[in-house]
This record gives structure tokens, C-alpha cells and sequence, in this order.
């Protein structure tokens, strides 16, 4: 059986979404967006401009994009790029995979904006945090974290199958051990599980 790994950063796993930072697009699903520690500001026409270049044919995805208390760029400015690339997902109906760090209410303030699906990638939040995302039909991206936390397996058990990715983004392990302990915490089958995160695949690629 193969897993899909939603958010990753390495070329040599074609069956799942690689996260494009430079270079040429790979003939399997990627995301491209700038990342809010990669604004550039004085360049920051060259940088859009070269994302919307780079959307071909197997481009799944705007991200990631997003909010970052923790980066030097100012917020006004994140904010500007991250609703420029929210409005680039709405003209090319793409998803948003979304980079956020201690900013998830002034992201769910964004949400009012989106037309397309948004994911929360590497979610490894508090369960109130996750339970406000979700009443604002956010999707949340789990990885290697769920494996050993605790306080994040139980957010992961209120978190609805449909809501729920997995990915490996740049840590080095298995998808597969991912999804089995996933599915030990949601009482499904491997089998039901993948094929669930497929469905929700779909849905977002559909809006």
C-alpha cells in the first residue's frame, strides 16, 4: 500500500506534495508560495512573478504561505504577501497549505478571503487551537510529532477524518509508521484511513 505524504521537501518522494523552493518543477505534485521567512522585500515583485511562472501543470497548491511571530519580516508586510497569495489560490482554484507560528487567530482572521480549501501543515498545537481552526473548516496536516506527544494524539482524536493529512515535511522517517500510528489513535483501518486521506484529497483538488 502506498501513503501519501502531504507536505514534503524531498525530490526523491514522488507520491505526495513536495514542497518547490527553487529550482525546476518536478513531474509530480508540488506547492509553491513564499514562505514568510523568504519575503524579500525589495524583490518582492520578482518573487511573485516567478511563482506564477513556476504553476504548471502539476502544481497542486499555494504554499507555503502564511504568518510567523518568530521571522524578522515585519507583520503588516507577512500579511500583505500572505492575502496576495490567497487571492492567487482563488484565480487559479488551488489550495493553501499554510506556514503558521503563533499566529493562528490573526490566519483564521485571513479566512474570510480564501475560496479554496486551507491546510494547516505540521500541526502540533494545543487541542483549543485546533478545535477554533476546525470551526472555521481548516484542514490540519499532522507529522512525525504524533508519534511521541501525547497532548497532540488527543487533539488528533477530536479532529474528524475528513479534516486530517499527514506528512513527513523535512524530518527523516517513514510515512508508513505515520499513518499506522494514526490509525491505532483513530480506531480505523489502514486501509479506511487511506483511503479517507485520498477522499480529502480530492475535495480540496475540487474547492
Amino acid at each position: 500500500m502506498d501513503f501519501f505524504d502531504f507536505h514534503h521537501h524531498k525530490k526523491h518522494i514522488k507520491y505526495g506534495i513536495y514542497n518547490l523552493g527553487k529550482g525546476i518543477p518536478p513531474d509530480f505534485p508540488y506547492s509553491i508560495g513564499i514562505h514568510p521567512q523568504d519575503i524579500e522585500i525589495q524583490n518582492i515583485e520578482t518573487q511573485f512573478s516567478w511563482m506564477q511562472s513556476m504553476m504548471f501543470q502539476n502544481c497542486f497548491a499555494i504554499g507555503e504561505c502564511g504568518l510567523d511571530s518568530l521571522v524578522p519580516i515585519e507583520n503588516k508586510i507577512q500579511e500583505e504577501v500572505f492575502l496576495r497569495q490567497i487571492l492567487i489560490a482563488n484565480e487559479v482554484k488551488k489550495p493553501i497549505i499554510i506556514h503558521c507560528v503563533k499566529k493562528f487567530y490573526e490566519v483564521i482572521s485571513f479566512k474570510k478571503y480564501a475560496k479554496q480549501p486551507m491546510i494547516i501543515h505540521g500541526f502540533n498545537k494545543k487541542q483549543s487551537i485546533a478545535e477554533d481552526l476546525l470551526k472555521n473548516n481548516f484542514y490540519l496536516s499532522f507529522g512525525k510529532a504524533v508519534l511521541y506527544n501525547l497532548s497532540l494524539q488527543n487533539t488528533l482524536k477530536i479532529t474528524p477524518l475528513n479534516k486530517i493529512f499527514l506528512e513527513t515535511d523535512n524530518e527523516d522517517f517513514n510515512i508508513e509508521e505515520l499513518y499506522q500510528k494514526v490509525s491505532e489513535i483513530k480506531e480505523v483501518s489502514l486501509e479506511k484511513l487511506n483511503e479517507q486521506i485520498l477522499e480529502n484529497l480530492e475535495t480540496i483538488k475540487n474547492g
